[in-house]
C-alpha cells in the first residue's frame, strides 16, 4: 500500500475538503499516514488570504523532503489556483491542482507518473461551475460539513472569489444525508461551513433555498445533538435566523460575524454590504434574545487609509459591543485585489501595534464573557484534549471548560457547574452526575 499524508492549512472549509479527499483515498487502497511518517505521497492543502500562509506552504514543502526525500508532492487549494506557476517553481513540487482539479486528485494520483517539471492543471476560475460536497471525520467530537463554495461578494481586500469562483451550494437533501452519515460516525457536533455560508442556496446561478430553510431542517432532523454555524456575515444573519436559534435546542448560542471595520469611512473603502448601525442592531438584538449568546467578530487592522482615528473609532465601537472574543487580523496586500492598488498605505510596524492592541482587548472581552457565566450549569463536549490530569472541551455557547480527567471521556457531552476562571484562560468545571472513568 503506498503510504499519503496530508497538511491542511487554513479554513474550516479546506479541512472538510481534505478529509473527504482522504476517505476518497483510503478507498483507493492508501494507507493514510502521519507526516513524519515517510510516506510516499504529501499533499498540502493550501490557503491565500495573506501572504504567510503563501510563506507556510514553502516551508511546509521543505519539510515533506526532508522528512521523506522521495515522495511525490501534490499542491491544491487556494493558493494552487492563485498561483500555479509560482507553485510549481517550488523545488519538490510534483503536482498543482486548481479549485476544480483538486478534486480528481484520487484518479490523478492513480494515473500520474513524476516528470522532470511539475504538472500543472488548473482551469480559470471563470470556468468552475460544479459544487463538491465535503465534510470532515478526523475529530470524532465534530465535524466541519460543507454547505456552500464561493463568492459573489466584491470586498476589495478579498482574493476568495478569484480562488474559488462564483458562490453555489448542495441541495438540503444531499446535506441531510451527509449529516445522517456523520451521525452514524459517533460525531456529537456539526459545523456548518462555507465561503459566505449565510448565502447558501444558490445552484446553477439560481436561488433555490434560503438559509434558514437548511436550519430548520436540520433542526427537525433526528439524531442531530449539536449544530453550529461557523461564520455569517451581519447583511445575512436575518431575524428569522437569529429567532430561530433562540428557541433551538440543537443550534447553539454562538454567532461568529465577520465586521472588519467599526468605521464606516473604511467599510466603504471595503466594500462591505453593511455598515456599522447593521452590525450594532444585530449584535444588540442576538443578546436581547439570546443573553447568554457567545458572539465574535473577524476585525481588520492596517487597510490602505486607516488613519489613526478611523482605527480608534474601530476600536471604541468594538469595545463597547457586548462581543465575546474577536480575531484580529493584520491586512495584507493580496495581488489583483483593488486595495492592493490604494497609494495610502499603512506601514508595517503600525499595522503589528494596532493587531496586539485588539488582540490585548480580545482576551479582556473573553474573560468578562467567561466571568459573567461563573457559577452557571452548561452542557460541555469533551473533546480529546488532555493536559495536567485535566480533559478539556467547550459548552455550547464557546466557554472553554477543564475537569478532572477521570470524570468523562473524549465525545461524552456532560453537564458542569462553572467554578473558576484560571489565569491560562479556562474555567474549571465540576460534573454533575459524573460517570467515573
Amino acid at each position: 500500500m503506498k503510504k499519503i499524508a496530508f497538511h491542511t492549512l487554513g479554513c474550516k472549509l479546506n479541512f472538510s475538503e481534505t478529509s473527504t479527499l482522504a476517505r476518497q483515498l483510503r478507498g483507493r487502497g492508501f494507507m493514510q499516514v502521519e507526516f513524519d511518517n515517510s510516506p510516499d505521497y504529501f499533499v498540502i492543502n493550501t490557503c491565500s488570504v495573506t501572504e504567510n500562509a503563501n510563506r507556510k506552504c514553502r516551508k511546509i514543502v521543505r519539510d515533506a523532503k526532508k522528512a521523506s526525500p522521495e515522495a511525490f508532492i501534490a499542491i491544491i487549494g487556494c493558493y494552487a489556483q492563485l498561483k500555479p506557476k509560482e507553485i510549481a517553481q517550488i523545488p519538490g513540487v510534483d503536482l498543482v491542482l486548481g479549485a476544480a482539479e483538486k478534486f480528481q486528485l484520487p484518479d490523478i494520483l492513480q494515473s500520474l507518473k513524476r516528470e522532470q517539471k511539475a504538472k500543472v492543471m488548473a482551469c480559470e476560475i471563470s470556468t468552475v461551475k460544479e459544487y463538491h460536497s465535503s465534510y470532515s471525520l478526523a475529530d470524532r467530537t465534530r465535524s466541519f460539513l460543507k454547505i456552500q463554495d464561493g463568492c459573489d461578494y466584491g470586498c476589495t481586500f478579498c482574493t476568495i472569489p478569484l480562488a474559488r469562483g462564483k458562490s453555489r451550494s448542495d441541495s438540503i437533501d444531499n446535506i441531510l444525508l451527509q449529516a445522517q452519515e456523520i451521525i452514524r460516525s459517533g460525531v456529537k457536533e456539526i459545523v456548518l461551513t462555507g465561503v459566505n455560508t449565510g448565502d447558501y442556496g444558490i445552484i446553477e446561478g439560481k436561488r433555490q433555498y434560503r438559509f434558514v430553510e437548511l436550519l430548520q431542517s436540520l433542526q427537525d432532523m433526528d439524531g442531530i445533538q449539536r449544530l453550529r454555524i461557523s461564520s455569517i456575515e451581519p447583511n445575512l444573519l436575518t431575524e428569522e435566523i437569529i429567532q430561530l436559534v433562540a428557541q433551538s435546542d440543537k443550534i447553539v448560542p454562538h454567532f461568529h460575524i465577520p465586521l472588519q471595520s467599526g468605521s464606516d469611512a473604511i467599510l466603504k473603502k471595503m466594500r462591505r454590504r453593511y455598515l456599522s448601525d447593521l452590525y450594532q442592531e444585530r449584535i444588540y438584538l442576538i443578546k436581547s434574545l439570546i443573553p447568554a449568546c457567545c458572539i465574535g467578530a473577524d476585525v481588520m487592522v492596517g487597510f490602505p487609509g486607516e488613519s489613526d482615528e478611523h482605527f480608534l473609532e474601530s476600536f471604541n465601537f468594538v469595545k463597547d459591543l457586548p462581543l465575546s472574543y474577536l480575531h484580529a487580523f493584520t491586512y495584507s496586500e493580496r495581488p489583483n485585489t483593488i486595495a492592493a492598488n490604494h497609494a495610502e498605505s499603512v506601514p508595517l510596524q503600525l499595522r503589528h501595534q494596532r493587531s496586539r492592541m485588539l488582540r490585548i482587548l480580545s482576551d479582556k472581552k473573553r474573560r468578562a464573557f467567561y466571568q459573567n457565566h461563573l457559577g452557571e450549569t452548561h452542557r460541555m463536549l469533551v473533546e480529546d484534549d488532555v493536559a495536567d490530569d485535566l480533559i478539556f472541551g467547550f459548552t455550547r455557547n464557546y466557554i472553554r471548560v477543564g475537569i478532572p480527567l477521570t470524570m468523562a471521556s473524549p465525545n461524552q457531552e456532560v453537564e458542569v457547574m462553572l467554578g473558576e476562571l484560571t489565569d491560562t484562560g479556562y474555567v474549571s468545571g465540576k460534573v454533575l452526575q459524573p460517570q467515573l472513568i
